[in-house]
């Protein structure tokens, strides 16, 4: 299934992202129509389906649509839409373990509510692209995690090595409904849209408790915040609104008056200054309170680099002194947390459970992994994150062959490292990286 965008869709996209670049005013009155379009619902269908997700409250996946007839189904989708009878259902809720112990609330939506909700993406993105700030990173196309990155570097290097390192309480399940929806109103005057737009905020949420009894809560709506995290169209609207604490920042002359530049990726950011941390901290923490978002007063503090470090969408930054020659750089590499988080996960698709399984299935599980976390991960002063992965992967992997066929010892010998990589074709993350940092690749 080819995932490149219909020349149809294109043109529709093209013509929204230039007359809302043309006019920062604009706002526009026709795009409902847009919405139960064939061809941009067939589109929206394509991407859900290759973002995956288990099943919503409904049971019903992907392969049951294709299975009972995809054209049809896009034809009632389409129905309800033009009619204005499309309603959606509750959002099926799960929680994913945190490195921390705690759990981070998950929302699955059914596939018929993600693919309504990528067809409004699809619509919406283009014009609210045009009005995203220059230090927003997140779900933007050709923007991803590294170009924050290279920022942050960009800026420590520059001088500016006191940085508030800020963490916001929920964020997705804070952003405020009505302030949210002014923000949508400020371009979009389309009701019928902004009432689809509206239910997906007021979406009921659906769990099961420990006796396997369905509970729904209806907190969204009911405290009037939250967006439908998990759901295709929780990233523009949690990039939306972060927009008026980016574009109010520098508005009221913050970033000049204080020399404090803000990098933003979904609800992470970090401020970096030129001696006036203390001063941007505090004038942060008044402007999440009128935007009615909460400050995490344990997590947020005021980093001064070299002496500390910091931690940003997985790596540190701070004083690094280079294994080769000893001097000091002040750079990033691969936070302790995301290594060992990591190590972790290696170790769970290596244990005792999994012998049964083929060793070439097992290995190319590992490879998958293995080749994910190196094309993240190269980045920085990546060289010893990557050794310790290394070493450690062969252990778990060595183990695992011993237990699977009953060699005695640790297996050195046995399963020596040209048995590994040579014979059976374990990726090895120290030599597949790149030969340089890919920290100052871009301007």
């Amino acid at each position: 299934m080819s995932l490149s965008t219909p020349t149809s869709v294109q043109k529709l996209q093209m013509a929204l992202h230039g007359k809302a670049k043309q006019a920062p005013d604009h706002r526009f009155h026709s795009l409902y129509d847009k919405v139960y379009r064939a061809d941009v619902l067939a589109h929206a269908f394509d991407r859900c389906r290759a973002n995956g997700g288990a099943a919503g409250v409904d049971g019903q996946t992907f392969d049951d649509i294709e299975a009972k007839g995809l054209e049809a189904w896009l034809g009632q989708l389409a129905e309800e839409l033009r009619d204005r009878t499309y309603r959606p259902q509750a959002v099926r809720r799960v929680y994913i373990p945190k490195p921390d112990g705690t759990q981070r609330p998950l929302g699955i939506p059914t596939v018929k509510d993600r693919v309504a909700q990528m067809v409004v993406v699809l619509v919406l993105e283009p014009i609210f692209e045009a009005d995203l700030q220059p230090e927003q990173y997140a779900y933007r196309p050709g923007r991803n995690p590294h170009d924050a990155l290279r920022r942050v570097d960009g800026l420590l290097r520059s001088g500016h090595t006191q940085v508030v390192d800020a963490d916001l309480s929920g964020y997705f399940d804070s952003v405020p409904h009505v302030e949210l929806m002014k923000c949508l109103r400020r371009r979009i005057v389309d009701g019928s849209l902004l009432h689809l737009l509206k239910m997906w905020l007021e979406m009921p949420v659906e769990e099961t408790d420990d006796r396997g009894r369905a509970k729904r809560t209806t907190v969204n709506r009911d405290t009037g915040r939250g967006t439908p995290q998990g759901a295709p169209i929780s990233p523009l609207l949690a990039n939306l609104y972060m927009r008026r604490f980016v574009l109010g920042w520098k508005a009221q002359g913050h970033d000049r008056r204080l020399n404090a530049h803000i990098v933003n990726y979904a609800d992470d950011f970090v401020i970096c200054c030129r001696g006036t941390a203390a001063q941007a901290m505090s004038v942060m923490q008044g402007m999440m309170t009128r935007l009615r978002l909460t400050v995490n007063e344990h997590k947020t503090h005021v980093c001064r680099l070299p002496d500390q470090t910091f931690d940003f969408l997985g790596f540190t930054f701070g004083r690094y002194y280079s294994p080769r020659t000893g001097r000091p750089n002040l750079t990033c590499w691969p936070s302790r947390k995301r290594v060992s988080r990591f190590c972790d996960a290696i170790s769970e698709l290596t244990a005792g459970r999994w012998l049964p399984l083929d060793v070439a299935e097992r290995v190319a599980k590992l490879n998958r992994m293995l080749m994910g976390w190196r094309n993240y991960f190269a980045f920085g002063a990546f060289w010893k994150a990557f050794h310790a992965v290394e070493r450690h992967t062969q252990r778990r992997l060595r183990r695992w062959l011993c237990r699977k066929h009953k060699v005695q010892g640790p297996g050195g010998d046995t399963y020596p490292l040209e048995y590994l990589y040579d014979e059976l074709g374990l990726v090895s993350l120290e030599r597949t990286a790149p030969r340089r940092s890919a920290a100052r690749a871009k301007p």
